[in-house]
């Protein structure tokens, strides 16, 4: 499967909005306070792969 990856001009990009789980609720990262920011942006990140049967 080879996509050919584009570079489109910064003026015809959009701001992706990353939203993530805190506390039972989905809110955007953007509306989080500094220090939450902060905390976001350290944390690690993982796949899981599919459980074998």
């Amino acid at each position: 499967m080879n996509q050919a990856i584009e570079n489109l001009p910064t003026e015809q990009r959009q701001r992706c909005e990353v939203w993530t789980r805190v506390m039972g609720y989905h809110r955007p990262v953007s509306q989080f306070n500094h220090g939450k920011q902060s905390e976001h942006r350290e944390r690690r990140h993982f796949s899981e792969s599919a459980g074998r049967a």
